[in-house]
């Protein structure tokens, strides 16, 4: 979907369309990752999340070319996956990522992960990342126009339902569902 306000942006990216959710990466579960159960293994599950978060960041501008100008990276303050049905190798994945929130310094994003062919969501995986500068390594703010452009994605991504797993905890409050 894209943002039908046509706003004009201070950040350069007018022209740019938000697409809500961001839905860009595409992989292919691929044999190495497989386990002993013959599914993707848990480990890889964080991979392939990372590989999305990397096409997510050069939507937003944080890409290497960005991070290499400007001696800025990110650190992953914290990331929660939730495992919903398996995937095997060769299976085909879609993965759609949403900002769920952001400030000068922090980015909290969350992307799902599904089955291209058969649709069915596979796992999610909700992150919140801290902009660092290089030389520090300390939280630093980022650059005007990717607030700006972030702020813009936002409002288009806050229109969108809000998914369950956000914000989960894990526990043992309930009863189990299996004997």
């Amino acid at each position: 979907m894209i943002d039908p306000r046509g706003e004009a942006a201070s950040d350069g990216r007018t022209a740019e369309p938000i697409l809500a959710p961001f839905d860009a990466y595409r992989d292919t579960v691929r044999p190495e990752w497989i386990d002993h159960n013959g599914h993707l293994n848990m480990g890889y599950y964080l991979v392939v999340f990372d590989l999305a978060t990397d096409a997510w960041f050069r939507y937003v501008g944080l890409g290497a070319e960005h991070r290499d100008a400007h001696d800025v990276t990110t650190f992953c303050l914290e990331a929660h996956v939730t495992y919903h049905r398996e995937v095997k190798a060769g299976d085909p994945l879609r993965f759609t990522t949403r900002l769920l929130g952001h400030d000068a310094k922090r980015l909290h994003y969350f992307h799902e992960m599904y089955h291209a062919e058969e649709g069915y969501l596979a796992a999610t995986n909700e992150l919140m990342t801290l902009h660092v500068s290089r030389a520090t390594r300390r939280g630093s703010p980022m650059a005007p126009a990717i607030q700006g452009w972030l702020a813009r994605i936002q409002r288009a991504h806050a229109a969108l339902p809000h998914p369950p797993q956000v914000g989960r905890r894990i526990g043992l409050t309930a009863a189990p569902t299996t004997r």
